[in-house]
């Protein structure tokens, strides 16, 4: 809804492309001034974004990090960074283990502390952490990010109940089969279809409908919603 966020500011982790990017981008063209995340130091994020680098697996720096911005007034945080490896259970390497949690979980509990405070003072904020249907349900050699985005619901679920008197909403998003340029280049045509033909809708989703609901989530709109994990999967974890 175009300038239903004039005024606002927001932060996107993970905003260079894919689901972020798009994110981003919808939350500029609401009126929002955003800035965005990734880890190369040279990167750059949407046209119109401001651009921060920083690499969540390094704990130090992401806590340096959430220093940095606790006074420049973010009024919506999108925790959109992640990362994912695909394990049997009895090789799960434990480093690996350790390493999604601190980029999916950690780094997003330590942003959202460090916002909370300038949220609390004007009375009003959004917080969106993009979870996942692997948050939802979950299969064979998905522990360690399994366990990440069932941990970001659980930690979304306990602070929405802390800050929702302070005006403050906080929920997740989980996406399911999105049409991102990796999901391209990792399934390729025959398993994309292969894939679509399990999903009630049919089709892979677009990262466009992913942002469309983290804006209206993160907008004035949602006075009412907070708590939540809400899939967007076309029917995916219905089935």
């Amino acid at each position: 809804m175009s300038g239903s966020l004039s005024g606002r500011k927001a932060l996107v982790t993970g905003g260079t492309r894919g689901i972020g990017a798009a994110i981003a981008r919808r939350l500029m063209a609401d009126g929002a001034a955003v800035a965005v995340t990734g880890t190369s130091p040279d990167g750059t994020g949407p046209e119109g974004s401001t651009y921060k680098a920083i690499d969540f697996n390094d704990t130090a720096a992401t806590e340096a990090f959430a220093r940095s911005i606790a006074d420049e007034g973010f009024d919506i945080l999108v925790n959109n960074a992640g990362i994912n490896k695909i394990s049997p259970f009895g090789e799960i390497d434990t480093a690996d283990f350790e390493r999604i949690q601190r980029v999916n979980v950690l780094a997003p509990m330590i942003l959202c502390r460090a916002v909370l405070a300038g949220m609390r003072a004007k009375g009003w904020g959004r917080i969106v952490n993009i979870s996942s249907i692997w948050g939802k349900i979950s299969k064979e050699q998905r522990a360690p990010y399994s366990t990440s985005k069932f941990g970001i619901d659980g930690m979304t679920a306990a602070l929405a109940a802390e800050v929702a008197g302070d005006g403050i909403l906080a929920n997740s998003v989980a996406p399911g089969f999105i049409d991102t340029e990796l999901t391209q280049r990792v399934l390729g045509p025959s398993g994309i279809a292969e894939l679509t033909a399990k999903v009630p809708v049919g089709r892979l989703g677009k990262p466009e409908e992913i942002a469309a609901f983290v804006a209206w989530l993160s907008g004035p709109e949602n006075s009412y919603i907070s708590g939540q994990n809400i899939a967007i999967d076309g029917g995916f974890t219905r089935v």
